[in-house]
């Protein structure tokens, strides 16, 4: 029977908020009730729920609620998980209480109960503004943990199916944190909470011998997430049998060290083998001349922003473009940065808006901002000068020999820019010496911070995944970029290149003039 708000059982240990009766009765919660059903019966035949186990969770959508604010149900506990119906779903306040149980049912049913994962769907709704979670038992997410049972992580790059996991494209490296099982559910509360807020770029947490929680913006988000996760992993477990490293962008054959530690084995002196080595590389000034982005990449940006935006203005990436830059000038004119107009609303001529884009644009590439919104028109002002064989990339003649003997080394080798992600795949993309992306392990740009800022450096350190700071060998040539890399512990290298400033007298770092002397 529907229980009423005020008297509401906590699921969280918070009190119910008021909720209208209608509304708890109403056709959106039904439908939901029925796609929950509906979908419960699809993972049952995927073996993501059986045996009574896994669970979902779906926020009930409606457009004139705020996501926070929407009512949450979920699946019982302990059911048949194929067999249920809408009317044995909860209906969740979203403080955690329940606002609506399902009634008894005869024997051999067992008296309802709310979702074991109750308080754990709650952290991904309230840490990460879910729309939907899925808790699922699939053998795949419970033998990839198992592989080697002291890690914490679980990674695997250059595979299709990671542009299905939000955030991430082709070549970026997919990492999952990995927690311990306990006895009970709810236990795992306070960890997987601890994982949700060490991995901000996460949308899944694994369960070592137990299964996996995944998040996404809408219940088909995460649904989608589900699937790829799952062939992701069953990909592993099977490049594993093969002797195939899935972390390694070719996923070529394990070497006999590297098996022992991905066994857990211990090594003769009884420690576990360390972590391998990273590199962190610059672009400007140190795989490619300063030249080549002012004198090149940067003309053709602003050359051709008019051009691009009136081609491409009622596309989505442009009128999200248009979105970060309307949202920065803003910024910059109560700050009264210099160079900065207003640009006129949406309603306004077309031609309008555009004229004063480009002004604020021009500015911006004068100035050398790096800031995101700049970033991200340029980079797609960049792939149509790519696709149209417009621009070719530039790297010094010392770097693809150095990245092709890190990567037979098995040293992961990522970029960080304060150019976007999509203009780094770009440039190493489309070299002067052909396709480099497969030596890359990931990208990273100014949405993890500031490139002068130290705790940019302690965010991509947490990322890549290593046990210290300084198993990463960060290479620049901006004495700044240097500084807080090595206040966030990394090791870092000045690159000297013809173009580059000058540095000053006894800074304090090794420098390089090829990335032979690495």
């Amino acid at each position: 029977m529907a229980a009423a708000a005020a008297t509401a059982v906590a699921v969280n240990g918070v009190k119910a908020a008021s909720t209208s009766q209608a509304y708890v009765e109403s056709t959106p919660v039904k439908e939901t009730k029925v796609l929950i059903s509906d979908l419960c019966r699809q993972f049952y035949t995927l073996g993501w729920v059986s045996g009574t186990g896994g669970s979902i969770t779906i926020k009930v959508h409606d457009d004139s609620i705020p996501k926070p604010n929407q009512l949450i149900l979920m699946s019982p506990s302990g059911v048949q998980k194929e067999r249920m119906v809408p009317e044995d779903m909860y209906v969740i306040s979203p403080s955690g209480s329940v606002l609506y149980s399902p009634s008894p049912k005869p024997y051999p049913h067992k008296p309802p109960k709310c979702s074991d994962c109750a308080p754990l769907f709650m952290k991904a709704y309230d840490m990460r503004n879910a729309g939907a979670v899925i808790h699922s038992h699939g053998m795949e997410s419970c033998l990839v943990t198992m592989i080697n049972p002291l890690s914490k992580e679980f990674r695997i790059t250059h595979m299709e199916m990671i542009k299905g996991i939000q955030g991430h494209g082709y070549y970026d490296e997919l990492v999952v944190p990995i927690i311990e099982n306990t006895a009970q559910e709810r236990e795992l509360t306070e960890s997987l909470a601890a994982a949700i807020e060490a991995y901000p770029k996460a949308t899944a947490v694994l369960v070592r011998n137990h299964g996996i929680y995944i998040w996404g913006d809408s219940w088909i988000s995460a649904k989608t997430q589900a699937e790829c996760y799952h062939y992701l992993f069953d990909a592993a477990i099977k490049l594993h049998q093969l002797g195939l490293d899935w972390s390694t962008p070719t996923h070529g054959p394990i070497s006999n060290k590297k098996l022992s530690a991905k066994a857990g084995s211990l090594i003769s002196n009884n420690a576990i083998e360390p972590s391998r080595r990273c590199i962190l590389l610059d672009i400007e000034g140190t795989t490619t001349p300063i030249s080549f982005v002012t004198d090149v990449l940067f003309p053709y940006a602003r050359d051709n922003v008019g051009r691009h935006l009136d081609a491409t203005y009622d596309s989505p990436e442009t009128q999200d473009d248009i979105k970060l830059l309307r949202s920065q000038v803003e910024a910059d004119l109560e700050q009264g940065i210099v160079g900065a107009v207003p640009i006129p609303s949406e309603d306004e001529e077309k031609m309008e808006v555009i004229a004063a884009l480009v002004a604020n644009v021009n500015a911006m590439i004068k100035a050398d901002r790096k800031i995101t919104a700049l970033k991200q028109l340029q980079g797609h002002i960049w792939q149509t000068g790519f696709q149209n064989n417009e621009l070719e990339g530039v790297v010094f003649d010392d770097v693809p020999e150095a990245l092709e003997k890190w990567h037979a080394l098995g040293i992961k080798v990522y970029i960080y820019s304060s150019g976007s992600r999509l203009a780094q795949r770009l440039l190493f993309g489309n070299t002067n010496y052909g396709d480099l992306r497969k030596y890359l392990c990931g990208f990273f740009d100014t949405t993890v911070g500031n490139k002068k800022e130290t705790r940019s450096y302690f965010e991509i350190a947490e990322a890549v995944g290593v046990d210290k700071p300084a198993e990463i060998l960060f290479v620049t040539d901006v004495f700044q970029e240097a500084v807080a890399a090595k206040t966030a512990g990394l090791e870092v290298t000045i690159s000297v290149r013809p173009g580059n400033g000058p540095l000053l007298e006894n800074h304090g770092f090794r420098t390089i003039t090829s990335f032979s002397d690495i």
